[in-house]
């Protein structure tokens, strides 16, 4: 019968090993994605600016913008969705001043 405390204190003392290793691990992973749509929201939004900004009008830019916005998930997509704003901005901008 004293077996069964002790398999249940290894038991306990495991779960708490895995989830000390794992929360940090997640808490990072969560702050990373945040920081990396924060870039992203960052860059669509001066993409938008410079397209009003803009009087011609650039279909490569629109597009790049549409797939921008479009994109959801894990920091990757973010990380691809401010590459793609950036490109729509500078295509814009280089419309814009000639």
């Amino acid at each position: 019968m004293n077996w069964i405390i002790w398999v249940g204190g290894g038991a306990v003392l495991v779960g708490a090993g895995v989830t000390s290793a794992y929360v940090p691990r997640m808490r990072a992973h969560t702050e990373r994605t945040r920081a990396a749509w924060a870039a992203a929201k960052s860059a669509i939004a001066a993409a938008g600016v410079s397209r009003d900004a803009c009087p011609a009008h650039v279909p490569e830019a629109d597009r790049l913008l549409a797939q921008a916005e479009a994109l959801s998930g894990g920091p990757k997509a973010a990380r691809t969705a401010t590459d793609l704003a950036e490109r729509a901005d500078r295509l814009w901008r280089e419309a814009r001043d000639g």
